[in-house]
């Protein structure tokens, strides 16, 4: 039996598989098997240009300040010079990066070395599918004005480095209840600086 680090046991269940055979008449035998299985753990995202200029990161495991700069610096370094016929995952510091360019783009994720590259690439092209939906054909100027709203979308996809939400359609919607409750904050202070303003004249 092999046991998972702490941090990599997530979830615990009992599979069953049923054998018949004949011994003096027929019986059924159940070998139940423990199954353990986990989550993809990212330490972290990183959104970078083709100039090297970052656009957005997330981190999800402690990093100083300093070390995360050095960070920034040295998976650039490495993502921007290599070639389009090269594959998509690079190893890290003992660590994987999956990344993946849309237009000028480079969305970058961190995994551990037993994590499944594949499904991090799925993860990066549904994050980017829902910023199409929000944004109608995303762009890095929308990233640039609208950081905050790839931020909103981002938390509501990832939750402590582990996918939370595939439906693409519940973070939609989910984002556009609080950009209406962003508006109406919007209303009622305006609508209070009105009043201030009649007030004082």
């Amino acid at each position: 039996l092999t046991v998972l680090s702490k941090e990599k046991t997530k979830h615990f269940g009992f599979g069953c598989e049923r054998r018949e055979g004949i011994i003096s008449g027929r019986f059924f035998c159940y070998r139940f098997v423990y199954v353990v299985s986990y989550e993809t753990m990212i330490h972290f995202v990183l959104l970078v240009s083709r100039q090297g200029k970052v656009r957005l990161t997330k981190w999800y495991s402690p990093y100083a300040q300093k070390e995360r700069s050095k960070v920034i610096r040295e998976l650039s370094g490495v993502i921007l010079n290599r070639g389009p016929k090269l594959c998509n995952f690079v190893e890290w510091r003992g660590y994987k990066v999956v990344y993946k360019r849309y237009a000028s783009l480079y969305f970058c994720m961190c995994i551990d070395q037993e994590d499944n590259e594949l499904e991090v690439l799925e993860i990066i092209h549904h994050y980017v599918e829902i910023l199409d939906r929000y944004f109608g054909s995303v762009c890095e100027l929308d990233l640039i004005f609208n950081f905050h709203k790839a931020y909103y979308i981002l938390d509501e996809l990832l939750i402590a480095g582990e996918l939370q939400e595939s439906s693409k359609k519940t973070v939609a919607r989910i984002i556009s209840a609080q950009d209406q409750l962003v508006e109406v904050a919007k209303e009622e202070a305006s609508s209070i600086s009105n009043i201030i303003a009649q007030a004082t004249k």
